[in-house]
């Protein structure tokens, strides 16, 4: 099936053709046909699906076709989480609506408010936006909610997770009653289930994998390690797999500023990026990193959602994450697009609970593989890593993957080949 198929104008097919788009993803067959239909949507997709394709082109075609009574006011708001994934919802909206009549902005904070008032004085059709900044702009009255047609929660789960729901609460007041909401998040909480109840009338559910799933092109794999022999281990990986692009996840700021300096000793270029280096900086870490002029990125949970990168290859745990569903969002990185990559855990022994809380959620036990060399010292004592207070959804038990199956220790990353492309 071609995106012909579902109903978009010729403008946003030109501009689909032209980013050499050529079949929908899953998320998109169902999503765009749903939207278009001015029904609610409650969607959720693996992270690497194409969903931001999947909400962005029909809003756009719902917009051009409808005559709004102010040209120039605010007709959708699509809500975000985080910086990076906005800024990239915002490059989506003005890649596919290039040939359409359409205004739009992105609004976050981290950066000066000025040019963000300045943009919106002059009229905006779309807007895209984190919560915290919008309801700065509103309360300094720059901005006016009260004609928006099509709203949209991206990411709705880690808005929750990061505290959001004051501030989208807040914001809900000042929309329309009569509007379309779109929700769309990769997983489906307690919390997501009770926030819909209030938010979407008879909405249409599309789920296109298994709650809290991974993609199936993924190969996981755990590394027990000693705590204070993970960097030694890492830079192993990295060497003797020629690996030439990972992204790292690291528990705190402290950590990964320390794994970088770690890494460049070892001759591997690295940069951080967490929410104490300014927006200026992240955005020049991820645009290295992009264009591959640093091999590591290592990152704090702030950099799970919105990092869209092509083919990237090689995602690595340095530490496990204190919540479970947040593994699914940190390996959701690779594997974009139906291509291969290969997701790495360094497990100390510490880290046991929570290798096990991951299980559960996947239902099922990821493989072990000591790393000659590297073997965890069965003397150790154990200090339990830190936890989540926030309950995780429960899981039926599975056993837990941490045997002592060898290998190898020149470890080989692995890169799928590139399919037809479909849309992101």
């Amino acid at each position: 099936m071609s995106f012909t198929s579902l109903g978009l104008s010729e403008p946003l097919l030109r501009a689909i053709k032209q980013q050499g788009y050529k079949i929908p993803s899953p998320i998109q067959l169902q999503a765009i046909p749903a939207v278009l239909s001015g029904r609610d949507v409650l969607a959720a997709a693996q992270t690497g699906t194409g969903k931001t394709a999947g909400f962005t082109l029909p809003l756009l075609q719902l917009l051009d076709q409808s005559k709004p009574a102010d040209p120039t006011a605010v007709r959708a708001l699509i809500m975000t989480p985080t910086r990076e994934l906005a800024a990239q919802i915002a490059n989506s909206v003005l890649t596919y609506g290039r040939f359409l009549a359409l205004s739009s902005t992105v609004v976050f904070g981290g950066v000066g408010i000025s040019p963000q008032k300045k943009k919106l004085k002059q009229g905006v059709n779309i807007l895209t936006a984190t919560p915290g900044r919008l309801l700065d702009l509103h309360n300094q009255g720059c901005v006016d909610l009260s004609h928006v047609e099509i709203l949209v929660l991206d990411e709705a789960d880690r808005m929750l997770d990061m505290g959001f729901i004051h501030d989208i609460r807040k914001i809900m007041k000042l929309l329309p009653q009569k509007r379309q909401n779109l929700l769309f998040s990769a997983t489906f909480t307690p919390e997501i289930r009770q926030m819909v109840k209030g938010l979407l009338d008879s909405p249409v559910r599309i789920e296109v994998a298994s709650s809290n799933s991974t993609a199936e092109n993924i190969r996981q794999v755990v590394h027990p390690v000693d705590k204070t022999r993970k960097p030694k281990l890492l830079s192993r990986l990295i060497q003797d797999g020629n690996w030439e692009q990972v992204l790292v996840f690291t528990r705190t700021k402290h950590g990964a500023n320390k794994l970088v300096r770690l890494l460049e000793k070892d001759g591997i270029s690295a940069v951080a990026i967490h929410s104490n280096k300014s927006q200026g900086a992240r955005t020049r870490a991820l645009a290295d990193f992009k264009q591959r002029r640093v091999l590591a990125l290592v990152a704090t949970d702030i950099a799970v959602r919105g990092l869209d990168i092509e083919q990237l290859p090689q995602v690595v745990n340095f530490d496990l994450p204190s919540v479970p569903e947040d593994y699914i969002h940190r390996i959701g990185r690779t594997g974009r697009a139906g291509l291969g990559g290969q997701a790495v855990s360094l497990v100390s022994i510490d880290e046991h609970k929570s290798l096990a809380g991951i299980e559960r959620l996947l239902q099922r036990s990821l493989t072990s593989e000591i790393i000659a060399g590297f073997e965890p010292d069965p003397n150790l004592v154990v200090e339990p890593a830190p936890t989540s207070t926030r309950p995780s959804r429960p899981r039926p038990q599975s056993k837990r993957g941490m045997g002592s199956k060898p290998a190898n220790n020149r470890s080989k990353g692995s890169q799928g080949r590139r399919p037809t492309k479909s849309a992101a």
